[in-house]
């Protein structure tokens, strides 16, 4: 289950982003004042389930897929892919998201092409190289369809 982040999600969201190759906790610190951020929970109780993985969606119109990560112990369970979906449903019709991974992350690239997100740049050294990995990003979109069609 997907559901909006509450205050008392700061603690385990923060343990998440811990997850990531190059966290920033003051992205995650000002997440409340730049966008949103969603959390994917499991448990008996969903919906006060516990959090693990969180998509933080920075802009308003046009906007900006942050930070998308899911606990180890987690994945491949289908937390990510809604987590991303529930990301794009609450843009609006002609609107785009954008998203920057790691050049060399191929499973995550796996999901966002599977998603429909295209590549539309690639930036040299766009992360501090960590533990050997590429410091390349690649810039994906997703441009939200207009109902209208």
């Amino acid at each position: 289950m997907i559901r909006p982040a509450r205050a008392d999600d700061a603690a385990t969201v923060a343990a998440l982003q811990s997850c990531l190759a190059g966290p920033s906790p003051r992205l995650l610190a000002t997440a409340g004042a730049l966008g949103t951020c969603l959390v994917a929970v499991t448990g008996a109780d969903a919906p006060g389930g516990r959090p693990v993985g969180y998509a933080l969606v920075i802009g308003e119109g046009d906007t900006h897929l942050a930070e998308l990560v899911v606990h180890p112990d987690h994945r491949r369970e289908g937390h990510a892919e809604a987590l991303l979906g529930a990301v794009v449903a609450r843009q609006a019709p002609g609107t785009r998201v954008t998203l920057a991974v790691a050049a060399d992350n191929d499973p995550a690239r796996s999901l966002y092409d599977s998603a429909g997100f295209a590549p539309i740049d690639r930036r040299p050294a766009f992360y501090e190289s960590v533990n050997g990995c590429s410091d390349e990003a690649v810039v994906y979109a997703y441009d939200v369809p207009d109902n209208a069609g």
